[in-house]
């Protein structure tokens, strides 16, 4: 294999699985140990599979044909493709407030400095990959150098919180609470929205497409659900050991408190690290992605991208500075990308199945079936969401 190609593919594995680990990444993981105790362990063994089923399916379709989403959609139904990537975009920007909100909360654990400094701050840094030549390959460098710091901070803090490990082992293909919202949240903010289509697009962008490439597709796709799950199982046995002692986490900042409980002082200013670099890789994500699918919109998009992706961190940030996090905003975007993933996935497993689409292409029917299942259990959750729990928390 090639460097170029190996560096593409590490580049796109790491680029969705730090897209996917984002301040809400660490809060939902903690509150929810909290909650379900070594039971957790079972909903992240199940949302494993499905990240695994998903991706599967879009990373080899979006390879085969070399187009992006946003493309493929309008092949299978005129004007789907805007739909698409209005509802990505629109859900892109809306969380990249609370990513940009997150760094500032990181540098301000971390150092002290005030919260929208850190934000502002943290978004110059986002924006200087965009502006140098080779834009690509800087963010690939970017998101792969924090995605290591990511886990291997997180690790430490896990080891010395002494979880119960045999019993997470057990409660999680043997669980005794089982909790269905827990298990939605985790998949949406793994792979909903605008992550779902990040290191596909990466790809495309890298010029890795064709079918002849599929295999290789194949094994970044899991590498990168294998990231995003390593540090949600590390994560989750940091807090685990800590709520097994009896400890109480913060409400205001429960994976803070994981840190701080397990490793003294000097795990709080590790929780800033870790919340800062979880953050910057998810802005960096956010906006690559979301201008991924504007820029099929218009060919200006297409031949400004980077300064059309500094734009979006720059009114993020300012969003952010001006108004502070839209609550209200960002829980109902919060439902909209639980809709796009089942979107997505049907659209693409559609695209899968006709020739002119993707030649003499033969999508693994096995695959299609489950992705197909996971859709429509997705689309009945959002549609739940809608229904019952987006009413109360607007009310």
């Amino acid at each position: 294999m090639r460097a170029g190609l190996r560096s593409a593919l590490i580049g796109a594995a790491f680029l969705m699985a730090t897209s996917a680990i984002g301040p809400g990444f660490l809060t939902q993981t903690a509150v929810f140990t909290e909650q379900l105790g070594p039971s957790f362990g079972f909903a992240i063994l199940l949302s494993i599979v499905i990240d695994l089923v998903a991706q599967l399916n879009i990373w080899r379709v979006i390879t085969v044909t070399g187009q992006r989403a946003g493309a493929i959609a309008d092949a299978v139904a005129p004007g789907l493709g805007t739909v698409l990537a209005l509802l990505v975009a629109l859900g892109g920007l809306a969380f990249n407030v609370g990513n940009v909100a997150g760094a500032g909360l990181g540098l301000n654990v971390l150092a002290g400095v005030p919260v929208w400094l850190g934000a502002v701050l943290s978004a110059a840094l986002a924006i200087t990959l965009f502006l140098v030549k080779e834009a690509g390959r800087a963010m690939d460098r970017f998101t792969v150098a924090l995605g290591f710091v990511l886990v291997a901070l997180t690790a430490y803090v896990a080891v010395a919180s002494a979880p119960p490990v045999g019993e997470a082992l057990l409660r999680s293909v043997a669980p005794v609470s089982l909790d269905i919202v827990s298990i939605v949240t985790i998949v949406g903010g793994t792979v909903g929205g605008y992550i779902t289509f990040a290191g596909a697009h990466r790809l495309v962008d890298a010029e890795v497409r064709g079918a002849e490439q599929v295999p290789a597709v194949t094994r970044s796709a899991v590498t990168a659900i294998g990231i995003a799950s390593v540090m949600r199982i590390v994560l989750f046995l940091a807090a685990l050991g800590v709520v097994s002692q009896g400890l109480r986490l913060d409400p205001a900042n429960p994976s803070a408190s994981v840190f701080r409980h397990a490793t003294g002082d000097i795990g709080y200013r590790l929780a800033g690290l870790v919340m800062w670099a979880a953050a910057i890789t998810s802005v960096v994500g956010a906006a690559y992605t979301s201008v991924s699918f504007l820029r099929g919109l218009h060919v200006t998009l297409e031949r400004h991208w980077p300064r059309v992706v500094i734009a979006f961190i720059a009114v993020s940030t300012l969003v952010f500075v001006l108004v502070g996090q839209p609550v209200k905003v960002l829980v109902l975007v919060g439902a909209l990308n639980g809709l796009i993933l089942p979107v997505g996935l049907l659209t693409m497993i559609v695209a899968a199945h006709r020739r002119a689409i993707v030649g003499a292409y033969r999508h693994p029917p096995l695959l299609s079936v489950l992705g197909v299942i996971v859709a429509l259990v997705m689309a009945g959750a959002g549609a739940w969401w809608i229904r019952t729990a987006l009413p109360k928390l607007l009310g």
